[in-house]
């Protein structure tokens, strides 16, 4: 018998304490890296798995293909603006949009805690079913498991999608170059601070709604506009700050932010000043990062504008060849500062 190989060693915690600092981290940044690169890259090791896009494109005899899976664990699972039915519905479809895919079928899997009130799952059930409509999506497969009472905070959903790639374009932080311009497609940190702000209980002068939106139109009206793009990221846990890092990671370039061109509302800003969170790191459902040549950005900035999903659409910054900090961020006052990726996130279980 082939004996088993060694449990990596990758984190200056005992191995053994690990899957419990995820969950105080909220399972993203630098930790949750580590683990899927040291452990579940090298374990599965396919090609696809290794890029790192939010889905796998799959060339098919024909066709080529975007599959991604993704869960969801908000709490509370009611927000301002949504609900953890049409979270996990948007998410998966942007994440198949990331890659350039129009997304088509979608799978639906419900961990459900004992004790569950019916009339919650028929609310979520009915948010997704709308969603998907919205969307263009069907769902046309799943599963449910039920989980001893006090396990599972109510509903866990799991959605995987499959959309088609209909273009020759290849979108992935690969494909990043000096030069290239970033764009973002509207105010950043609404979903993070909305989710906060209820759980907390805390009351702010306007009422703050989560951004959570399907994206994919709006990515393929630009690819359908002749814009190169070179890599996309919806700027879910962790934010705009994780988003860029893993992409500079990816591409090998640095990016350099401006601190003025990010739009965050002026409430959005308050609260994080007044909870000590940066919007930089702080969590969205409905907005993305583009990278597009250089060429291309006022042509890229109008056909976003144009969209409802990117009516807010800002150039924010630039990609460059330049030594240092993968992320730098350009001041109000002309400072210049590193933006790096935390070892966990600002609040857990947000989306």
């Amino acid at each position: 018998m082939t004996a088993a190989p060694e449990i990596p060693s990758f984190c200056p915690i005992p191995i053994s304490q690990y899957p419990a600092v995820l969950l105080a981290h909220g399972g993203g940044g630098k930790l949750m890296h580590e683990l899927i690169d040291k452990m579940f890259v090298p374990a599965f090791g396919s090609s696809a798995l290794q890029s790192s896009r939010d889905s796998a494109v799959l060339d098919l005899p024909g066709t080529r293909l975007a599959f991604t899976t993704d869960s969801y664990v908000v709490r509370p699972l009611f927000f301002p603006g949504g609900d953890i039915g049409d979270l996990a519905v948007n998410g998966t479809v942007n994440d198949l949009a990331m890659s350039g895919a129009r997304p088509l079928y979608l799978s639906a899997g419900f961990v459900i805690e004992e004790g569950l009130p019916m009339e919650t799952l028929w609310r979520v059930v009915q948010s997704m079913k709308e969603a998907a409509e919205r969307a263009h999506v069907q769902i046309v497969t799943g599963d449910t498991k039920v989980v001893d009472r006090g396990k599972g905070d109510g509903l866990y959903i799991n959605t995987s999608g499959v959309g088609a790639v209909e273009h020759a374009q290849t979108i992935a932080p690969e494909r990043v170059r000096a030069g290239d311009a970033l764009i973002v497609n509207g105010d950043i940190g609404r979903h993070g601070i909305a989710v906060m702000a209820l759980r907390e209980g805390l009351e702010f002068e306007s009422a703050i709604e989560s951004d959570t939106a399907p994206l994919a139109d709006l990515v393929l009206s630009l690819l359908s506009g002749g814009i190169e793009v070179h890599a996309l990221r919806d700027l879910t846990r962790g934010g705009l700050a994780s988003a860029l890092n893993e992409i500079a990671s990816a591409s090998g370039v640095s990016v350099s932010v401006e601190e003025k061109a990010i739009p965050v509302r002026e409430d959005v800003r308050g609260a994080c000043e007044m909870l000590g969170f940066d919007p930089l790191y702080v969590a969205n459902e409905g907005r993305l990062a583009a990278f597009v040549k250089a060429e291309d950005a006022a042509r890229a900035l109008s056909v976003m504008r144009a969209h409802p999903q990117g009516a807010g659409a800002a150039l924010i910054g630039r990609a460059a060849d330049e030594p240092g900090a993968p992320v730098t961020l350009v001041s109000r006052i002309g400072t210049r500062r590193i933006v790096d990726m935390l070892s966990g996130e600002q609040f857990p279980r947000i989306c």
